[in-house]
């Protein structure tokens, strides 16, 4: 009898969402972007979009991370597909102080809700703090100092955590940003249970769809370079 192996709880966990697919095509979209870059990816996760990248041809790869588990995967999977990549263990921007690249990503848990371990993920994969700013604000503070003269940013970016904020932020550096496409992502029932209730009265109707026991929301993938430098 053949025997199918469990992926183990830190795979599965760790698994790609609907958040990692809209930036692995936002990415995908633009192979010549890649090909020849230093990137970085904060929070890498299980590896995938470091994978990604690597397939596209950037000429290294970085990755960041503040879960055991995430180093380990990322590590096995982009050994497993012939990438190197450099992997850290260590608190967002820690790791790389002082270095500079032409491209940084990252997929953050912004999701506006305390922290609570949901649907089998650690809450540093789902909250970002009852704003959901938490870990998106000290990223936007600082990418200015960890991006080269020409280089840019691809984040994900819900559509209810106050865009014009992170614009406000970022013009403070000489940054600024634009939406590169939106996608609707589903919210699982327990993640919107959580979800703090001031942004949920002011955004449901608004970046926040539901249908009947459905819910779905706005994300915005979103380009950030140095000012005037979009296109």
């Amino acid at each position: 009898m053949l025997r199918v192996r469990k992926p183990s709880p830190a795979v599965t966990a760790l698994r790609p969402s609907e958040y990692t697919a809209a930036l692995v095509q936002a990415i995908r979209s633009e192979p010549s972007r890649v090909r020849g870059a230093r990137v970085l990816e904060i929070g890498c996760g299980s590896g995938v979009v470091l994978a990604v990248l690597g397939d596209l041809g950037a000429v290294s790869l970085c990755g960041v991370d503040i879960e055991a588990d995430a180093i380990a995967t990322g590590r096995s999977l982009l050994c497993e597909l012939g990438h190197q990549a450099e992997i850290h263990q260590g608190d967002m921007w820690q790791p790389v102080a002082g270095r500079r690249f032409d491209l940084v990503v990252a997929n953050l848990p912004h999701f506006p809700m305390d922290h609570f371990e949901v649907a089998g993920r650690l809450s540093t994969w789902s909250s970002g703090g009852i704003d959901g700013r938490e870990l998106l604000d000290p990223f936007l503070e600082e990418l200015a100092e960890h991006i080269t003269a020409g280089g840019r940013a691809l984040i994900t970016h819900n559509a209810f955590v106050d865009v014009e904020r992170s614009r406000r932020i970022l013009r403070r550096h000489a940054l600024a940003m634009h939406i590169v496409r939106t996608v609707l992502v589903h919210v699982a029932k327990e993640k919107i249970d959580l979800m703090t209730p001031s942004i949920l009265a002011a955004e449901e109707g608004r970046s926040i769809h539901r249908y009947g026991p459905h819910v779905f929301a706005d994300m915005h993938i979103v380009e950030i370079a140095a000012a005037g430098a979009h296109g």
